[in-house]
């Protein structure tokens, strides 16, 4: 049975794991991850952003009260660069660009995206096809941090996310969704911490890891990704943003 979370990096300020996928947050019928965490690495943690339990990849925690203060004031003013990898065996109806929109509570803890942008869900994506596989990666950069917010625009796009039976995906063996990367700066400091966690869980994630399928996104940061507040209409960023990448 694979372990609830590695340990990627640790800093006196934080540390960042690599979260298993089907481990909750919050301590539910068992211990959560944080406490999972905090009784393995010996030492107090407090949360500053989650993922959801079928989401698998990199997630921060804070070591103070401090640095926990600094980090949840990132997160919320969305100055944590996120870069998520999913896998969808339906095809999208756009091969990459913007999804936005408010999104509203829908049956069974369900979301769904509206027209109205009042308060957007705002994500870019990227993505691949692949010969000789079933199943189309997308990179996703969320410029805001919406409940279910991929699972939802992945959706709206006629792909949803492999093993998402909440958002009618295909069958599978999990849900195709990880938090792949992470670049932020704290106070005080003049570098960027970044880190990148290929997804190792999911019979078609250990192929495209294996094959070096998605080693063109390493660096996600460095792709040339729109910027949102940019006074242009969506068509006009995407047209002057488009990503080269090979479509299959």
């Amino acid at each position: 049975m694979k372990p609830a979370f590695e340990l990627v990096a640790a800093t006196t300020e934080f540390v960042v794991l690599n979260k298993a996928a089907g481990i909750s947050f919050h301590s539910e019928q068992g211990a959560g991850l944080v406490v999972q965490a905090e009784q393995a690495l010996g030492f107090k943690l407090f949360p500053v952003h989650r993922l959801d339990k079928v989401t698998s990849g990199l997630i921060v925690l804070a070591r103070s009260n401090e640095a926990a203060a600094q980090l949840t004031r990132l997160f919320t003013l969305h100055q944590v660069e996120k870069y998520y990898l999913a896998l969808s065996m339906s095809k999208p109806a756009k091969k990459q660009g913007w999804v936005k929109g408010d999104m509203a509570a829908a049956r069974r803890g369900a979301w769904k995206l509206l027209k109205t942008q009042q308060n957007p869900a705002v994500s870019y994506f990227i993505s691949q096809g692949f010969a000789d596989l079933p199943v189309r990666a997308f990179l996703i950069k969320p410029y805001s941090g919406k409940t279910h917010q991929i699972r939802v625009a992945l959706k709206s796009i006629g792909a949803a996310i492999a093993g998402d039976a909440l958002y009618q995906g295909a069958a599978a063996d999990r849900v195709y969704l990880h938090a792949f990367a992470l670049r932020f700066s704290l106070a005080g400091k003049v570098y960027q911490y970044q880190y990148q966690q290929l997804p190792e869980q999911g019979t078609y994630f250990q192929q495209l890891s294996c094959s070096g399928a998605l080693q063109q996104w390493a660096e996600p940061w460095q792709l040339n990704w729109p910027d949102y507040q940019q006074p242009q209409s969506t068509t006009a960023i995407d047209n002057h943003n488009r990503l080269t990448i090979k479509h299959v």
